[in-house]
């Protein structure tokens, strides 16, 4: 399992990326604009400050025309580092262009997917990523939790290295079935990952083991 954050705001980022195991960061143009008119590639690269080597990070291209996409993404590879993926809708013009950025070594992750067919052309094509838009789908009626169980399916039957990167989600239920259908990494807002730990009964369940403990030993740790 790879947990990312969809977040480009950095106390977000430097809290999470303190508690979760975080495989990586996505980011689009709706993301950036939240946090203003901000140097877009100098706070991609504050985020990969915060987050170390490893973790990934997803940009996402601008254009929509073959070879518009193909110059975001060169422009993406020339300012970001070599764990970037690029981050490329499945329209007939992206599709085009992820099969040319994978032949010259890009890493893609496939966006803006709603339907299985989308997907299937997307591990064909060699992206490295698929991002299906769960909640998105959800509002339009589409079965989000069978999109994705066929795309695993799919992925599995043809020993593909793809992997599902599910997206646009509003709960942790969602994050769970997405989980439970086959995807192997999510990214979620700040605030799912707030929800995850907000039941009551988890900081409960934690007080009263420090009170038995100190009821008996009069301190409130071990050491």
């Amino acid at each position: 399992m790879e947990f990312m954050l969809d977040t480009l705001n950095l106390d977000e980022i430097k809290k999470w990326a303190r508690v979760l195991p975080l495989a990586g960061v996505t980011s689009n143009p709706t993301i950036a604009k939240k946090e203003g008119n901000i140097d877009f590639f100098d706070r991609i690269h504050k985020v990969r400050e915060i987050i170390g080597g490893s973790p990934s990070i997803h940009v996402q291209v601008v254009a929509k025309d073959y070879e518009g996409i193909l110059k975001d993404a060169a422009e993406i590879r020339e300012q970001c580092d070599e764990n970037t993926y690029i981050k490329v809708p499945v329209t007939p013009e992206g599709l085009a262009a992820i099969k040319v950025l994978k032949a010259e070594g890009y890493k893609i992750t496939a966006t803006a997917i709603y339907t299985v067919f989308q997907g299937l052309l997307a591990i064909e094509a060699g992206a490295d990523y698929l991002a299906p838009y769960y909640n998105r789908m959800e509002n339009l009626n589409i079965d989000s939790a069978q999109v994705i169980s066929q795309l695993a399916s799919a992925i599995e039957r043809n020993h593909s290295s793809s992997k599902i990167l599910a997206a646009s989600f509003k709960n942790v239920a969602q994050v769970n079935l997405a989980f439970k259908e086959g995807t192997q990494a999510i990214t979620a807002g700040a605030d799912v990952f707030e929800a995850a730990f907000g039941m009551p009964s988890i900081p409960k369940a934690v007080d009263d083991f420090e009170a038995d403990w100190s009821a008996v030993h009069h301190k409130n740790t071990i050491s």
